[in-house]
């Protein structure tokens, strides 16, 4: 059977319209909004980028991985509860056991890598060229980086996130958390 339409009364008692209360959410979803600032942004960047030599290119992309250093906002927002996995990580940080954690960060990364998150670090990317504490070659390369789909920038803030949480670095204002 059918639910109500979107002109009747909303069955929740608000005496209200479907349409305005407890309808059905029309338009794009989250992930649809966040592909589409990803494009928009990223299209900006290239167009900044396009004159860039081929070796100055290469150097934007290979600085993307001490970027996450700069601000405590370009750290991946893990998940409330700690996962095996992100413990694997942690312990491996903590024991400087390189092939450990690289053994683990795809494994996280399946499950932290959204539209979402990559399109909240663009918006972070941007607030800080705005403020002038990041180059804009160097946020473009990181927004076409998030664009593209490709692990390098997210997988450079999983890992400094791990850094930090562990205790192994200090936060881009100096503390040190506790491990």
């Amino acid at each position: 059977m059918p639910g109500p339409g979107r002109n009747e009364p909303c069955p929740c008692g608000s005496h209200r319209k479907v349409k305005r209360c407890c309808g059905e959410r029309r338009g794009p979803g989250e992930d649809d909004l966040a592909r589409a600032f990803l494009a928009q942004h990223a299209r900006a960047a290239a167009h900044e980028l396009h004159h860039l030599p081929e070796q100055q290119l290469r150097d934007l992309f290979d600085d993307l991985f001490e970027l996450p250093a700069i601000d405590l906002a370009l750290t991946i927002t893990l998940p409330p509860m700690l996962t095996p996995e992100l413990q694997r990580l942690y312990d491996a940080v903590r024991d400087n056991d390189y092939d450990a954690g690289e053994e683990v960060i795809p494994a996280i990364l399946a499950s932290l890598d959204t539209h979402a998150e990559r399109a909240r670090l663009a918006r972070e990317v941007l607030r800080l060229r705005d403020a002038r504490r990041l180059d804009p070659p160097l946020a473009a390369a990181a927004i076409i980086d998030l664009d593209s789909g490709l692990p390098a920038f997210i997988r450079a803030c999983l890992i400094h996130t791990a850094f930090i949480n562990t205790g192994v670095t200090r936060t881009p204002g100096g503390l040190r958390l506790a491990a």
